[in-house]
């Protein structure tokens, strides 16, 4: 019993080391190489067609009483989330958007109590405060610095994707105990395709894709296949062994993820454009921060296994 959840853990790290570097990869291709609404229909294309591949080995029949929960998790989940996420990343920082990110645990503690009635324990609100006390220290530190490249427009639509992703982690927890991880992800990216077309199919028509480098083809490979395939299919198997809190709760990692490859970007080169974002140097203070983030993780997570004893 213990084993599954320990691996749902391990898959939760996993995702959100891949969101982390997401906030720098996807930076550096917008909007210079294409624009927010067009990137995101190539991710949500690219990844339903993988979902779908993926599904034909093993077809699950949906029940029809499902499919406006399905439809309301793609709304939220796909179409809103992504459309607020990469839009906000346009007009703001990668490091101020990962540090809004921080207010989704709690909104998914709120969510989960009030429309699925997930237990709240001391423990958990605990290590959820915790958490927010490091997210917050980086963003002051992040403030102090005089960060540029950072709108009110921007850090407002990383709010609504926020608020968007903690309501899908929460509705779509009770069809973990129906479907597969395979099935809930195919229907939900192929009605997500369908709300995100009419968005993004201008900005993607006028993308020269002759013209892409190596770099930019391996920079959107990894957020279709990474960031969106694999992230979403691993988060969406974690939920069938832990509470939605606990994986809102890993959103609190993504602070340290973003700056410390963002930091590797700026450093050492890996992305064309990521030079434009702004990365500070690690010090005692991003040290203390991260280890109030990685405690108040460790404090969900014992909650929850408490819980299932």
């Amino acid at each position: 019993m213990a084993q599954p959840r320990t691996q749902a853990h391990i898959a939760l790290f996993a995702v959100n080391l891949i969101y982390g570097a997401n906030y720098t990869v996807a930076k550096s291709l917008m909007p210079a190489v294409i624009g927010p609404s067009g990137f995101i229909l190539v991710r949500v294309v690219g990844a339903s067609l993988l979902f779908w591949s993926l599904r034909m080995l093993r077809p699950e029949r949906v029940s029809w009483s499902d499919v406006p929960r399905l439809l309301l998790c793609a709304v939220l989940g796909v179409a809103l989330n992504q459309l607020m996420f990469f839009q906000g990343l346009m007009r703001t920082s990668a490091l101020h958007a990962s540090l809004i990110m921080v207010v989704a645990p709690i909104l998914v503690l709120v969510f989960s109590a009030a429309l699925i009635g997930e237990r709240v324990t001391g423990t958990k609100v605990a290590g959820i405060l915790m958490g927010a006390t490091g997210a917050s220290l980086l963003l002051w530190l992040s403030a102090r610095g005089g960060e540029v490249g950072s709108t009110l427009l921007g850090d407002l639509c990383i709010l609504m994707n926020a608020a968007s992703y903690a309501l899908y982690l929460v509705l779509v927890k009770p069809l973990m105990r129906k479907y597969t991880p395979v099935t809930i992800m195919a229907w939900t990216f192929l009605f997500g395709t369908v709300l995100v077309l009419p968005f993004g199919a201008g900005e993607a028509a006028h993308v020269d894709w002759r013209m892409l480098g190596s770099a930019q083809w391996m920079a959107i490979a990894f957020v279709v296949l990474f960031v969106t395939f694999i992230a979403y299919l691993l988060n969406t198997w974690a939920l069938r062994r832990v509470e939605a809190s606990v994986v809102g709760t890993y959103i609190y990692l993504q602070p340290v993820m973003a700056i410390a490859f963002g930091w590797l970007y700026l450093r050492l080169g890996w992305m064309p454009g990521a030079g434009s974002v702004a990365v500070p140097d690690p010090g005692i203070a991003h040290a203390l921060s991260a280890a109030c983030i990685f405690l108040g993780v460790h404090l969900v997570n014992r909650a929850d296994r408490q819980g299932a004893t």
